[in-house]
Order: C-alpha cells, then structure tokens, then sequence
C-alpha cells in the first residue's frame, strides 16, 4: 500500500490496488464516507456547537475586539502627526502660506463641499482610478498566468515586458495624447499601465514558484489544463495575486496624478496641481490628505476581499 501523505506517487490505495475513498484531496466532498471522529456530533462543521449552542458569537465578540484595537492603533500616528501640525502652526514656527493650520485645511474643504467641487472631484479620481485599476488588474492576471504557465510564452514576453515597466509615467503622457487625444481615455489607460506591472509580476512569478509536489499530485487524480490550474495552482498562488492586486491599487493612485496632467479641470490631480500653480497651500494639503484617504479605504475593502477569498480557496 503506498505511504499516504508521500508527494508525486499518486492516489493511495489499498493492497489490491484500489484507490481509498476519502482521500482524494481534490475531491468537492473529501472524506465524505469516514466515520465522524465525534460520536454524536455529525459532520455539522464549525458553525454548530455540541450542545446545541452558537460559537460563531462567541468567536464574532474577540475577532470585533481585536479589530477595535487594530483601528485604534492605526489612528494614533495620524492623530499624533494632526497635533503636531497644530502645534507647529500655532506656535508660528513655519510661515502659513508654506504650512497652513489645519483649521485652514478645513476650511478650504467646507468651502469646496458648499460649490459641489469636492464631491464632483473626489467622484470623477475614484471612477478613473477603479477603470484603470479593473482593466490594467485584468490584463496583468491574464498575462502573468500566461507567462508563468508557459515557458515559451515566458521567453517571447517576459523581456519585452519587463523593459517597458521602467518606463516612468510622465514618459507616457506625450503618446497618450498623440493616440488617444485629450479624454478620458488617455488618462485611464495610463493608469491601467500603473496597474498592469504589479499584478503581472507577482502572478508570473508565484506560479514559476508553485510546487511541483502539488501539482504532481493533481495530475496523478486526473486533473488537467483548466482543473488543474483552478484547483491547484490558483490557490496556491492566490496570496501573492492579492498581494499584487493591493500594490497595483496603491500605484493606480499614484498614477492618477499622472494622469489628470493630460488637460484636465476635474479631479483630486488636478485639484493638486492647480492649488499648486496659484498658491493655495491649504486646498493642496486637502488634496493630499483625500487622496492618501481614499487609497486607504479602496485597500481596505481589497483586503477584506482578500481574507474572503483565502478562506474559500486557501
């Protein structure tokens, strides 16, 4: 009988060659005929307790906690650095039209929000950022899946590729212009290219990395092509995918900036750029400080996106 548990020796059998029921670990059902290791239980799972009772509240009230604590800790820095700032401003340490107070932030944010501005800005950056995030997150799955699976697509694609990411994102603007004109075109391909890279990189090279073990085994249960790739090298490199999913979010961004230069008159890069050009340092700062919020919350909703996906496939 072989070893269960050995790597790349196939599906384990018994003494006249038959394969063990329960121990396909690719099975939608695994273990469905064992016995219950808890008499009287039942394969309930988890979520229902011996005596009848709900753990899943007793687990809610520690997990809640915990997350309290976190966002608590995570608010000391900002709050400390918003009470320096105040300090600095109101000592007179730094001139006001290099460092406004942040009640003059405020003010410049409230005065915004009475036109009808800030909304419309905060609207149109994050529409633009989502489109480019969606398209360029969507072309560098396909692409790195491609080039980590295969390794004729791999030597075609991955210097070419891997030659165009230094390219800075100002060098992009002239072309974008010339093909595409002034529209929202350019600008959201440009940020489409800022999120291309990040998620092509993790993705091309987490499945290079993926153990051969695994995927040795899924073969031996019969699993090919499309099966194999979902069921075993997909969750296996599922981390690192989100991984590359949040850093292309964050540099979708960064290259909003870049790209609200071609020609625009709305939105948080131009609202920064403009206050730039005509002084106004306080609608700067409130520009900054918008920007650094919303990427927060957009990684903030990926990441709980990622714990949902890793507790279904991991």
């Amino acid at each position: 009988m072989t070893i269960p548990g050995s790597l790349g020796t196939g599906p384990v059998t018994d003494d006249q060659g038959r394969v063990r029921a329960g121990l396909n670990p690719f099975s939608s059902s695994p273990a469905a005929d064992e016995p219950d290791p808890v008499p009287g239980r039942g394969r309930t799972g988890a979520g229902v307790a011996l005596d009848g009772g709900s753990p899943a509240r007793g687990h809610r009230r520690p997990a809640l906690a915990r997350a309290w604590v976190r966002a608590a800790l995570g608010a000391v820095l900002p709050l400390a650095l918003l009470g320096v700032w105040h300090a600095v401003t109101t000592a007179g340490l730094v001139p006001a039209y290099q460092l406004p107070a942040p009640a003059s932030v405020w003010t410049a944010a409230v005065d915004l929000a009475e036109r009808g501005q800030l909304a419309q800005y905060t609207a149109i950056s994050t529409q633009r950022v989502l489109l480019g995030f969606a398209i360029g997150g969507s072309l560098g799955l396909l692409v790195g899946a491609l080039v980590g699976l295969s390794r004729v697509a791999g030597a075609l694609l991955a210097p070419t590729i891997g030659a165009v990411r230094a390219v800075p994102s100002l060098a992009w603007i002239p072309l974008l212009i010339l093909w595409m004109k002034i529209g929202e075109e350019s600008k959201i391909t440009l940020i489409a290219i800022g999120a291309f890279f990040p998620v092509y990189t993790t993705v091309a090279a987490a499945l290079r990395h993926v153990d051969p073990h695994l995927v040795e085994v899924g073969r031996a249960y019969g699993l090919r092509a499309v099966s194999l790739f979902s069921r075993v090298q997909l969750p296996a490199v599922l981390p690192s995918m989100v991984s590359g999913l949040r850093l292309a979010l964050a540099q979708s961004w960064l290259f909003l900036v870049a790209a609200e230069l071609i020609a625009s008159s709305m939105g948080l890069g131009f609202l920064l750029m403009d206050s730039g050009n005509n002084g106004r340092i306080d609608r700067l700062l409130l520009a900054i400080v918008l920007l650094a919020v919303l990427g927060k919350i957009t990684d903030s909703l990926l990441g709980l996106a990622e714990k949902h996906l890793l507790r279904r496939w991991s």
